[in-house]
C-alpha cells in the first residue's frame, strides 16, 4: 500500500509550519509543499522592518534551511503554481503540467497586495524581491511617497526616513491606522511620524500616479501634485482564494474554515492570511493578516488533518517596530466604547486598553514588555474591570477586575 500524501499549497510560513507540525505530531506519510516563489519558505514581517533597514540578513528570514526539508522528508516544489484542485479525484494540477494526488490538502496561499489603478513606478512590499528593490532604492533616491497609512505603509515610511529619504504618506482616512486602532491610539502614530519628519497628507484620495522615467508624480483629489523618486503602495491585501473558489469551497473574505481549520470539504484545510477562521471565544469568523496567525494556526490545522480535535482559539496578535517605538497588540477593537491608557502616553511607554461595557476587548503595549500574558488573561476572562484601577500602573493587572 502507498503511504498517504498530504499536500500543502503555499510555501510561506503557514505552509512550512504545517509540515513541521505534521512531523512533530507523528505523521510518517508523504508531505509535499508547492509554492510559486523560488525561495525557501520565509517570514514576511522583516521585509518591512529589520531586513528593509539592513539589520537582518537574508538567511535569517527562512523558516528552515534547505537541509531541514530533506531531513524531514518534506518534498518542496518551489517556483511552481497550483492551477486547479479536482476534489472528486483528489488531485492538484500544477503549472509544470504535473499533478499531485492527495489524501488531505492544506491551502496556505496567503494574500496579494491590493493594486493601485496606475502601476507605473509603483512599488509594493510583499516578497523578498520587493524588499530588495526598496533597499537598493534607498541608496539612490532622495524622496518617497507612500500611498496608504496602514502598517506596511507606515513601516515603509519609517524605513525611508531612517535611510535619509524625505517621506510623504497619503492616506484616504483622516488618520493612519484608524480602522485598526481607533482615533485615540491612531493619533499616537500620526504624531510619531510627524515628529520624525514625515509629511502626512490625510483625508485625501490619490487620483493618478504617473512616471516619466525621471521621477513619479502623484495627483491628489484636491488637484495638488506630489513629486518623488518613487512610490510605495500599501493599501491592503486581497486573499488568494482563486483555487478555492474554482473548486467550489465556501469563500467569504477568505476561505471559510471552522475552529479546526477545516473548509467546507472535510479533506481540505486552510491556514494563514487566506483563512477566515471561526473563533470560539469571539463567536465569529476572523481573517487576520498577521504573522502570528501563519505561525500558530498550522498546529491546529495539522492536528485536524490527522483527525485530531485541536481548535484554534488564539487571540489576534500583531506587532510593529517604527523608529524607537515597538509595540504588541492583542485582541480586537470591534465595538469598543472606551480606551484607557496606563503609563506614560507622551513618552510612548504605555499600555492602551479598548473596553466595551468595562470589559477588556484588546490591549496594546508600547515600549513596555513582558505584559502580553496579563493582557491576554484580562481579555479571555471577560470580567468587568475598574477603569481607574486599570489606568493605575501601581495596581497589578490581575487586580483590576471588579469583585
Amino acid at each position: 500500500m502507498t503511504s498517504p500524501r498530504f499536500v500543502i499549497i503555499g510555501a510561506g510560513l503557514a505552509g512550512a509550519k504545517t509540515a513541521e507540525s505534521l512531523r512533530a505530531k507523528g505523521f510518517n506519510g508523504q508531505v509535499t509543499i508547492v509554492g510559486d516563489e523560488e525561495q525557501l519558505p520565509y517570514e514576511r514581517p522583516p521585509l518591512s522592518k529589520d531586513y528593509l533597514v539592513g539589520n537582518a540578513a537574508r538567511d535569517s528570514l527562512y523558516v528552515h534551511d534547505a537541509e531541514w526539508y530533506s531531513d524531514q522528508r518534506v518534498e518542496l516544489r518551489t517556483g511552481i503554481r497550483a492551477t486547479r484542485i479536482d476534489r472528486t479525484s483528489r488531485r492538484v494540477e500544477l503549472s509544470d503540467g504535473a499533478g499531485l494526488g492527495y489524501d488531505k490538502l492544506l491551502l496556505a496561499t496567503g494574500a496579494s497586495p491590493r493594486l493601485l489603478p496606475d502601476t507605473a513606478g509603483v512599488h509594493y512590499l510583499r516578497r523578498i524581491e520587493d524588499s530588495d528593490r526598496l533597499k537598493r532604492l534607498f541608496t539612490t533616491a532622495a524622496s518617497l511617497i507612500v500611498v496608504g497609512g496602514g502598517w506596511i505603509g507606515l513601516e515603509a515610511a519609517a524605513a525611508a526616513r531612517q535611510a535619509g529619504l524625505a517621506a510623504t504618506v497619503v492616506e484616504a482616512l483622516e488618520l493612519p491606522l484608524l480602522p485598526a486602532l481607533g482615533r485615540d491610539v491612531a493619533t499616537v502614530f500620526a504624531d510619531l511620524h510627524r515628529q520624525h519628519g514625515v509629511d502626512l497628507r490625510l483625508g485625501i484620495q490619490v487620483e493618478h500616479v504617473g512616471n516619466d522615467g525621471q521621477g513619479t508624480r502623484v495627483r491628489l483629489a484636491d488637484g495638488s501634485v506630489l513629486e518623488a523618486d518613487a512610490v510605495v503602495a500599501g493599501i491592503g491585501a486581497v486573499p488568494n482564494t482563486g483555487l478555492a473558489e474554482a473548486c467550489g469551497l465556501r469563500v467569504d473574505n477568505g476561505v471559510v474554515v471552522d475552529a479546526n481549520l477545516r473548509t467546507s470539504d472535510p479533506d481540505i484545510f486552510a491556514a494563514g492570511d487566506v483563512a477566515s477562521v471561526y473563533h470560539p471565544l469571539l463567536g465569529r469568523h476572523l481573517r487576520v493578516e498577521h504573522w502570528a496567525s501563519a505561525l500558530k494556526q498550522p498546529a491546529a490545522a495539522a492536528a485536524s488533518m490527522l483527525d485530531k480535535d485541536e481548535a484554534y482559539d488564539e487571540l489576534p496578535y500583531f506587532y510593529t517596530d517604527q523608529y524607537d517605538l515597538g509595540m504588541e497588540f492583542l485582541g480586537t477593537i470591534d465595538g469598543h466604547d472606551r480606551v484607557v491608557f496606563r503609563g506614560d502616553l507622551p513618552g510612548r511607554e504605555f499600555i492602551a486598553f479598548w473596553l466595551k461595557n468595562n470589559r477588556v476587548r484588546a490591549g496594546m503595549n508600547v515600549n513596555i514588555w513582558d505584559v502580553t500574558g496579563p493582557i491576554k488573561a484580562l481579555i479571555r476572562a471577560g470580567r468587568p474591570v475598574h477603569p481607574d484601577r486599570l489606568a493605575d500602573p501601581g495596581i497589578p493587572l490581575d487586580q483590576v477586575a471588579t469583585a
